[in-house]
């Protein structure tokens, strides 16, 4: 079996699957009370990070976990990422300074905290240098409102100047047993002890012939074993499989317990 856990910097230490709260829905009513229900059991079910974002709603999927869970339980680290605005097109890229530290100030008054333990640049800004995006939150880092500093969907070429500037304790890039377009970004944060929390952990196509067998053999589900071969691959992986159905989290949860023979992870790692 992997590991269990893995270390957020140098200070927190968290289990290796998490759950990401995008889709959970903060309204009508009825389906805001079982959003709340399922971010409280995921809780229960031992998850200590909890993946949200300023983009999920524009806020309001940072206020929803709050309502669900503040005060915080000690080990729960909340990871919330910046650098998207809202405009009347659709959500769009802004790296800029001013935007990045008012949205820090939302983050923590929605989260109701006093820093933000792990705060994540949603994407890099092209039209602003990564080292003024960077610095920009390394200086709030220094200010006291954030714990720890990550990456979403960067190249290790982006990776590698944004740890000039900083130290980099996560990277959130797409990554699943079918979609590896970043294997090169996870073996660099493998290799540097960085943890690396995949989007989509699960592929939506999950009838290939490989995971069908290996989740007849082990009487488990596709999905079930995609987290499981995720955890297989590197020390540093964390996924945040999402889902807004309280069976569909348990079935999650259970995959951290799945373990691949070494025939099985290496048919998985042949195919894709």
């Amino acid at each position: 079996m992997p590991p269990t856990t893995i270390r957020i910097g140098t200070d927190r230490t968290v289990h290796r699957l998490g759950f990401g709260a995008m889709r959970l829905p903060t309204e009508p009513a009825a389906e805001r009370s079982t959003a709340i229900a399922v971010a409280r059991r995921a809780v229960e079910l031992g998850v200590t990070l909890i993946d949200t974002a300023h983009l999920y709603g524009w806020g309001a999927n940072e206020e929803l976990l709050a309502e669900a869970l503040h005060p915080y339980p000690d080990e729960l680290l909340i990871t919330t990422k910046v650098g998207v605005v809202n405009t009347p097109e659709g959500g769009e890229l802004c790296g800029r300074p001013e935007v990045l530290r008012h949205q820090v100030d939302e983050g923590l008054r929605r989260l109701r905290q006093d820093r933000l333990e792990l705060l994540q640049l949603h994407r890099v800004d092209p039209e602003v240098p990564l080292a003024d995006q960077v610095g920009t939150l390394r200086e709030l880092q220094l200010a006291g409102k954030i714990g720890h500093l990550g990456l979403s969907e960067v190249t290790v070429d982006q990776l590698d100047e944004a740890r000039s500037i900083a130290e980099i304790a996560s990277v959130q890039n797409r990554y699943n047993v079918l979609d590896r377009e970043h294997d090169a970004v996870l073996d660099a944060c493998t290799e540097a002890g960085i943890a690396f929390l995949p989007w989509r952990p699960v592929h939506p196509l999950l009838d290939a012939p490989e995971i069908v067998a290996v989740a007849a053999e082990l009487d488990a589900t596709a999905a079930q074993v995609s987290l499981a071969w995720l955890l297989h691959r590197s020390p540093m992986m964390l996924p945040i499989p999402g889902t807004a159905s309280l069976d569909h989290l348990a079935e999650n949860v259970a995959a951290a317990s799945l373990s691949l023979t070494e025939d099985q992870r290496q048919r998985l790692t042949a195919f894709h």
